[in-house]
């Protein structure tokens, strides 16, 4: 097979491009020189936010495959779909569980209510939904039934630059007392960015194409048992303070931002953690035990001394110390 990876030196894109050279695949990554992608890959620069001069770069060559991971203003991946719809195979376009209308409700199918999506033609500063829906209106324009759209939800593992579950590790890895929101046993859904990978590649070789929710089944794994691997993992001295949701909002805590993967019960839990994902695990989608994901991105944190890449598009993830001593040292804290 002959990969053409948009992308593919950070996180999912370079988690795809390392996926298919493991697998013998001719790679050829198009990106835009600010990262090194993985040995054995082909390298083509050009910049997609310059428009049809930027991809200049492509005007030649033939792929069985093209993989997509853009999220900004979705004229870069109408302008990539136009370019190759005639010379690449098939589109896989690694879209958002974030299309769907908000609130979504739990154990929603890829046929529940869209946001409109953004046009090509709006500018760069577009509503992540309506950018990711955006995208798949322009990869379904160009590719037609040769589109495949997944819609991912969190996702972690080995060089996330987002830095969830980086942050827990780091802040864990610290010791002493953490504040852990409750309850422990709330259910949650993610994947891999590895088991992504793999995914999109056996899907797209089998010509799949649409939408697939892909993630893990809800409630693979728990916050308790998240941050208890952590713990383990790191094999720090530290002490999980579990906190009830209602005293975390009452002191200003973030959810999903302040105190990362957390979503209190309610509809942002059932949007982010019980969606219906019926349709890719029956086409094979699979997701590793949560503890090897969890030590697998310790032993990368770690080979990095500590430190995880941060995109410069998201804003960093994670507690405040002084709000957490604050926390801890309230009265009646657990």
């Amino acid at each position: 097979m002959k990969l053409l990876m948009l992308g593919g030196t950070e996180f999912v894109g370079r988690a795809v491009t390392e996926a298919a050279l493991g697998r013998g695949w001719q790679v050829t990554v198009f990106h835009r020189g600010h990262h090194a992608p993985p040995a054995g890959a082909r390298t083509l620069t050009g910049d997609r936010t310059e428009g049809e001069a930027g991809l200049a770069a492509l005007a030649d060559g033939t792929w069985d495959l093209v993989v997509d991971t853009w999220s900004g203003a979705p004229s870069a991946v109408r302008d990539a779909a136009r370019l190759l719809s005639g010379r690449a195979g098939h589109f896989s376009y690694v879209s958002s569980r974030s299309v769907y209308e908000y609130p979504a409700a739990a154990g929603l199918p890829e046929d529940g209510p869209l946001v409109a999506g953004a046009s090509p033609d709006d500018g760069p500063d577009v509503p992540y939904a309506l950018a990711k829906r955006g995208g798949e209106l322009a990869a379904l324009e160009a590719f037609g039934d040769r589109a495949l759209l997944a819609r991912a939800g969190l996702i972690l593992g080995p060089g996330e630059n987002i830095g969830r579950l980086p942050w827990w590790l780091t802040r864990i890895a610290r010791g002493g007392d953490v504040i852990a929101p409750g309850p422990p046993g709330a259910g949650l859904q993610y994947i891999d960015a590895r088991d992504l990978a793999d995914w999109l590649l056996d899907a797209a070789a089998s010509g799949l194409g649409g939408a697939y929710n892909t993630v893990s089944h809800p409630g693979h794994t728990t916050m308790g048992e998240l941050l208890d691997t952590c713990v383990r993992v790191t094999g720090a001295r530290a002490r999980l303070r579990w906190t009830d949701p209602e005293v975390l909002l009452a002191a200003g805590v973030e959810p999903w931002t302040d105190l990362p993967v957390w979503l209190p019960a309610g509809e942002l839990h059932d949007t982010l953690h019980r969606g219906d994902v019926t349709k890719a695990h029956a086409a094979g989608l699979r997701c590793r035990p949560v503890g090897e994901t969890v030590a697998d991105t310790w032993a990368w944190l770690s080979g990095r001394g500590g430190t995880a890449p941060q995109r410069p598009d998201r804003p960093p993830v994670g507690l405040d110390a002084r709000t957490e001593a604050k926390l801890l040292a309230a009265p009646g804290s657990p």
